[in-house]
């Protein structure tokens, strides 16, 4: 199965808005993703992420609930994240 797992903006990196990449947090796991698909993204937004490409923004409520289902459908299994809530910093 694919997810699409949320994660924070916490950097971005280039200028152009159709080349830009991101370090983007997934409860303290932090990933190089590609912005190519979210040129509106900003710093401190949220995307929900598929195959290393942002492929939407999603408000932080969205994305704590889509976070917690993961969790309690196992799909963060084997991860190693800090018990915090994702809509945090």
């Amino acid at each position: 199965m694919c997810l699409a797992v949320p994660g924070k903006i916490v950097e971005i990196i280039g200028d152009d808005p159709y080349l830009r990449s991101a370090k983007v947090s997934f409860a303290g796991v932090v990933k190089l993703i590609s912005l190519t698909c979210t040129p509106e993204a900003k710093l401190g937004d949220f995307v929900l992420v598929h195959v290393g490409v942002a492929i939407s923004t999603v408000d932080p409520q969205e994305a704590a609930e889509t976070f917690a289902y993961l969790k309690a459908m196992g799909e963060l299994d084997g991860l190693d994240l800090a018990p915090t809530n994702p809509t945090r910093s």
